[in-house]
């Protein structure tokens, strides 16, 4: 069965926690059109705050995309890892796995907060948002509503 994989990743500093890069960054889209040749690549899109959040899109093999995909039972079970233990904010109860039908997509969003090394240059944050779809799906298919929305963001401060 097809395994359609956009994984978008949205970097920022305080610099774009309030006023128009604040703006500008909420305004990022959390889907994008697929590439024609999907086959078995995840697309994935980069948004910088250095870039004034302009999309940059690439591929990437399936097993480096940061979320557990299982096929069982004419289900695939959905489910984002979380790996950087270092950031915050902390997840001790996270949401179920999503299991998808043929024709089903999920949209799962998380976000972390980064210090560096001693805390010397301030904050990093990150917003991962995960878009999959399972079967057969249009180029276009991830710029509507999903059909399961899972809102893993936390508080940052």
């Amino acid at each position: 069965m097809e395994i359609s994989v956009q994984w978008i990743r949205t970097t920022w500093t305080k610099e774009s926690r309030g006023g128009e890069a604040a703006t500008r960054r909420n305004a990022a889209p959390v889907g994008f059109a697929l590439p024609h040749e999907q086959a078995s690549w995840a697309h994935v899109v980069r948004m910088h705050e250095r870039d004034g959040f302009e999309p940059y899109d690439s591929r990437e093999d399936l097993s480096k995309v940061d979320v557990q995909l299982r096929e069982a039972d004419g289900r695939l079970r959905v489910f984002p890892r979380v790996q950087p233990l270092f950031a915050l904010p902390p997840r001790p109860r996270r949401p179920p796995a999503v299991r998808l039908v043929p024709g089903q997509w999920v949209r799962w969003q998380v976000n972390y907060r980064f210090s560096s090394a001693l805390g010397i240059r301030g904050w990093t944050y990150w917003l991962d948002t995960f878009n999959i779809a399972y079967g057969p799906v249009d180029a276009d298919v991830f710029l509507s509503a999903p059909t399961v929305f899972i809102d893993e963001r936390g508080s940052l401060r």
